[in-house]
């Protein structure tokens, strides 16, 4: 087989690897409001759930640059769908919220593996040049997979299809009284069916990418160093928290100040949140063609910033727009960012996506402070401290240099 269909297959497993960790990890978004109920949790303890499972992110990410220096990337991904196929048995079998902590934070760590090996894979197997289109186009399959879960979870709790009966069967034999924990067990079984595909899935050579996936010590430290890389992974945390932090938290904003039902509107509204990335990133991918990354950076932001403005102090029917349109204003940063941040270091990509995905712990951090201060002073407030990371990403687009420019027509 040729380098270049290895390298479009290679593209193509890591599409499917990001939808599987969209899949998994924005599920939260849309049952969190049924985790609290389930379990009688302050708002605090809530923003623990998300805390579990993004802070594994901040543990794992530099180590997994250590494994990508000493195992396969063929190893790697099947334990890391290993892991998760574990995880999910181990909380469906203890279905408490202790257990529930634990898992998250075993999933969390698994998708920080999955997250530093493709990142490099994805650079080098579409080209360097054209790494922020790629990386804008696994964001759309992100988006599209957490489109998709937030209805898999009202098919879950709201059954409808007689045809389905088996299956509704096997959910109430799971959990009677938390039908959520069922999509546990679907991860399960998605995890167990991706172990099989990476074990016979084709791959470059690893020497093709050595140099870009596997990361020493020496290595970070030079990284560390760098201010530039340092000011990338706080934009990279601010990105992730802002995006965590609306997902989790617009259920139950909707619920609070709104009166809208979680299991219907608000788990649609997440939904159309997701798909409203979606849809943003078709136009982002048009706008990198023609346009600097850092200008696309900019409208973006400033965009977010009108929309959020209008989701936290708008009526109601303005509000539940508001909130997707969120997702379609957003749709670009992650790529962006962390393609600028890739592109503007001129070696130790391995080791600078290790240090760009323990941002993603900014997940964790954010949601969290959001709950501490919405038990103090109100959701809404809570919510308020977003406009802080909105603004850091912002000035992104003005101070980034990256060596190497986006290809433009």
């Amino acid at each position: 087989m040729s380098d270049q269909i290895r390298f479009r297959n290679t593209v193509l497993l890591v599409l499917l690897v990001f939808f599987v960790i969209s899949f998994i990890t924005n599920i939260l978004n849309s049952i969190i409001v049924a985790v609290k109920d389930s379990y009688d949790l302050s708002l605090a303890e809530l923003g623990l759930l998300p805390f579990a499972f993004f802070i594994a992110y901040a543990v794992m990410s530099i180590p997994a640059g250590f494994l990508a220096e000493r195992y396969s990337d063929r190893l790697l991904l099947q334990l890391s769908f290993g892991v998760i196929f574990a995880g999910c048995g181990f909380f469906v079998w203890n279905q408490n919220y202790a257990s529930f902590v634990i898992t998250l934070f075993v999933l969390g760590s698994a998708m920080a593996v999955l997250q530093v090996i493709i990142n490099p894979m994805l650079r080098i197997a579409g080209g360097v040049e054209h790494f922020a289109f790629n990386s804008v186009l696994a964001q759309l399959v992100f988006g599209l997979a957490s489109f998709l879960s937030p209805m898999l979870y009202v098919f879950v709790v709201n059954p409808s299809a007689d045809s389905w009966g088996p299956i509704q069967k096997l959910i109430q034999w799971i959990a009677p009284d938390k039908p959520w924990i069922s999509l546990y067990v679907f991860f399960s079984v998605m995890s167990l069916i991706l172990l099989v595909f990476a074990r016979f899935a084709r791959y470059p050579a690893k020497s093709n990418q050595l140099n870009e996936s596997a990361p020493s010590w020496q290595m970070y430290q030079v990284v560390f160093q760098d201010r530039k890389a340092l000011l990338y992974f706080f934009g990279i945390f601010a990105y992730v928290g802002f995006e965590q932090g609306i997902g989790n938290w617009l259920s139950p904003f909707l619920a609070e100040y709104h009166g809208y039902d979680p299991e219907t509107i608000g788990a649609q509204t997440v939904s159309y949140f997701w798909a409203m990335l979606t849809v943003g990133c078709v136009l982002g991918l048009f706008l990198l063609k023609v346009m600097s990354s850092r200008k696309v950076l900019i409208f973006a932001t400033t965009a977010t910033i009108l929309a959020l403005t209008v989701a936290l102090f708008g009526p109601s029917k303005l509000v539940v727009l508001a909130f997707p349109f969120l997702g379609f204003t957003i749709s670009v940063m992650w790529s962006i960012i962390f393609a600028l941040g890739l592109n503007s270091v001129p070696k130790h990509h391995g080791a600078m996506a290790g240090l760009l995905c323990t941002g993603i712990a900014g997940g964790a951090i954010i949601p969290l402070i959001i709950g501490l201060f919405g038990d103090i002073l109100g959701l809404k407030w809570g919510l308020v401290g977003l406009f802080l990371p909105l603004l850091y990403i912002l000035s992104i687009g003005f101070w980034s240099k990256p060596l190497v420019q986006n290809k433009t027509i």
